[in-house]
């Protein structure tokens, strides 16, 4: 593996593809476990409207996100039916805010970043 997917020794949840459900919510494609890094700091960023906001996670992850899709820190295993079908049932799943992705030096590999 190549910087950083061996830094990534955390698990989360990954709900994808958020599409809006006409009713202010959003509905997301299956659940599924992804590597990351899971970094709780709190920090204001400028999101994709340019507007600032407060980021409460920095997650580092191999592959690349929906903003607006949600993030959880766990597994799978650690949901029931129910929440792996709306995250938004869960208290500690996130709305991703903001996503970046950029080169590394050698520009074989990419650093992404989610942030909550």
């Amino acid at each position: 593996m190549v910087f950083p997917e061996r830094n990534l020794n955390q698990t989360a949840v990954y709900w994808g593809n958020p599409t809006p459900d006409g009713y202010g919510g959003y509905t997301f494609d299956e659940a599924v476990e992804i590597d990351c890094r899971w970094v709780d700091t709190i920090e204001v960023i400028t999101d994709a409207k340019g507007e600032n906001v407060v980021s409460r996670a920095n997650v580092q992850v191999a592959q690349d996100v929906d903003v607006d899709g949600m993030l959880f820190l766990g597994t799978l295993d650690d949901l029931d039916s129910s929440q792996e079908e709306n995250p938004e049932t869960i208290p500690t799943a996130y709305r991703i805010k903001k996503f970046d992705k950029t080169p590394t030096i050698r520009g074989n590999a990419f650093h992404r970043a989610a942030y909550l």
